[in-house]
């Protein structure tokens, strides 16, 4: 690498290994003498038999040919990076800076230019217009093709039909022999995506990765006149073998990436294209790559109200999965509510009366994760758990066979947590199983606080479960209370969590107004705790207090 320190003499470094680190530290591989240096700014490294470059996240970014790095970037001979102040030219072992590429300033007179897009948009570069009477005409010419073509390219279009537009405008206006349209894929690679050329042209036009790179990765339009006098096409022998002589080519560019490339090309010395081609090519593919990137918003805009209405179908499918009414139990009353954070919910909630009503079931769960996928995974939870509360299983029994069945659908990679209990109207027994769930509380009359912790593991986390059960009675004022952790780790602005105190202390001061009260007050206490923070979970709550002996 040829090294030109700011303020420095020039220097050549050759790297023996594999990594070289350029910065201002005496321990760098290259120590260069600029104070606007990070310590160590950039790294080049070899991978196989390529060599990259990335940015070691200094204060001024490291710049690859007049792009900065964003992350690491394969590099070739002739390619500068600029780092702050400093100018790094790479070279071969022969001191050679483009053996095998393009480059802009060794252009040969009249065969070969390369010009940045911006430059040509925003008329830096290039001859002055021309002011004779032809040059005037054929200026304003193009005015009114670009004009018809921007006109073509505000009514409704799809992408086919404005790739087809393109190549007649192109053959229109530019008269090649053969236009080639490549558009980039979500790897980054090009394909061709239309291809057009006049009747009776020989041969196949071969995509040449060097131009490609120089168009492309560089943001730069190429002319070339004559490729059989240009020695840097021995390394894109591809346009050669083809017969090219004459090319033009520029990137579909629009504000944020280069989306592809048109590539105007002659066999025959019959046409030879010129600087005035460019900068109208330039003009024509900005134009198609804004379009084609509008196109794109616009199909996404369009997937997203698909989304919305299918996540809207979801959420009432889910909506319909809760009870529609909670059972009216003798001596008790039950209260709970879902609010999912996004449309879908990963919180369920299921209730379930048996033995001749004497009986209640309540399972609350909280499947890991967020989403449809967390969604789809309650909407198993309540179907799997219907025949073990309606054979009569106790709590324990119920999240054995239910965390089995779980692991078996999903393999260990997806899980919830539940607390289950089973309600005796009889005598206010509850008999529970918490299933790696957050502890539910039972607040008594008197103001006492029990924590009913996890025995056992969260559901579906292994195939097979050990879980136990606790007992516990509820007397007349005794509330007990399940929740899933989007309400007690809702924050406030200050990043302060809620929490199970806070909880505890609502149910507390409203536990004498009776259950629908406190889940009343418990959704006044978080909005006004969390001051218009978001919520980060879905928030559930289910409340069953006893009313008499």
């Amino acid at each position: 690498m040829r090294v030109e320190p700011h303020g420095g003499a020039p220097f050549r470094h050759t790297s023996e290994g594999d990594e070289v680190i350029l910065g201002r530290s005496s321990k760098a591989h290259v120590a260069i003498a600029d104070p606007f240096l990070s310590r160590q700014h950039a790294r080049l490294f070899r991978t196989g038999t390529e060599w990259f470059v990335e940015d070691l996240g200094g204060k001024n970014r490291t710049v690859l040919n007049g792009r900065v790095v964003e992350s690491a970037q394969p590099v070739r001979p002739g390619d500068v990076l600029t780092l702050s102040s400093t100018r790094v030219v790479l070279e071969t072992e022969d001191g050679s800076s483009a053996p095998a590429a393009f480059s802009d300033s060794a252009a040969g007179p009249d065969v070969t230019m390369f010009r940045p897009v911006s430059s040509v948009l925003e008329g830096k570069a290039g001859d002055a217009p021309a002011t004779d009477a032809s040059g005037l005409r054929r200026h304003t010419e193009r005015l009114r093709v670009l004009n018809e073509f921007h006109r073509a390219l505000a009514r409704p279009i799809s992408v086919p039909d404005l790739l087809e537009l393109v190549l007649d405008r192109a053959f229109a206006d530019l008269r090649p022999e053969e236009a080639v349209l490549f558009l980039a894929r979500p790897d980054g690679e090009l394909e061709q995506a239309a291809r057009r050329k006049l009747p009776g042209t020989p041969g196949e036009f071969l995509f040449s990765r060097s131009l490609a790179r120089e168009v492309t990765e560089k943001g730069l339009a190429a002319l070339v006149t004559d490729a059989r006098s240009d020695q840097r096409f021995a390394a894109a022998e591809s346009i050669v073998a083809s017969g090219v002589r004459s090319l033009v080519a520029a990137p579909l560019q629009d504000a944020d990436k280069c989306v592809g490339m048109l590539v105007l090309s002659s066999r025959a010395l019959v046409r030879s294209f010129d600087e005035g081609d460019l900068e109208e090519l330039v003009f024509l593919a900005s134009a198609a790559a804004l379009r084609l990137r509008n196109l794109a918003l616009a199909e996404e805009a369009a997937q997203r109200r698909l989304l919305e209405k299918e996540l809207e179908l979801a959420r009432r499918i889910q909506v319909a999965l809760l009870p529609e009414h909670l059972p009216a139990l003798p001596g008790f009353e039950l209260c709970a509510f879902n609010v999912p954070t996004r449309r879908v919910s990963g919180d369920l909630y299921v209730v379930q009366t048996r033995a001749d009503d004497q009986e209640c079931v309540v399972m609350l769960a909280d499947v890991a994760g967020k989403g449809m996928s967390a969604a789809l995974l309650t909407a198993s939870l309540e179907a799997l758990i219907a025949g073990p509360i309606e054979v009569g299983h106790p709590a324990d029994t119920i999240c054995t066979k239910l965390s089995r069945r779980l692991h078996a659908r999903t393999s260990g990679e997806r899980y919830a947590t539940a607390f289950v209990f089973v309600l005796h109207l009889a005598d206010g027994r509850v008999c529970w199983t918490n299933a790696g769930h957050n502890p539910a509380v039972v607040v008594r009359r008197d103001g006492r606080v029990e924590e009913l912790k996890a025995t056992g593991l969260p559901l579906g986390l292994l195939p097979i479960g050990d879980y136990t059960r606790g007992e516990l009675r509820l007397e007349p004022g005794d509330v007990l209370a399940a929740y899933t952790d989007g309400i007690t780790e809702a924050a406030n602005p200050e990043g302060d969590e809620f929490g199970l105190e806070r909880l505890v202390a609502v149910c507390q001061e409203h536990s004498a107004q009776g259950a629908d009260a406190i889940a009343k007050a418990m959704h006044g206490s978080l909005d006004a705790f969390t001051r218009g923070v978001p919520f980060g979970d879905d928030r559930t709550l289910v409340l069953l207090r006893r009313t008499a002996g």
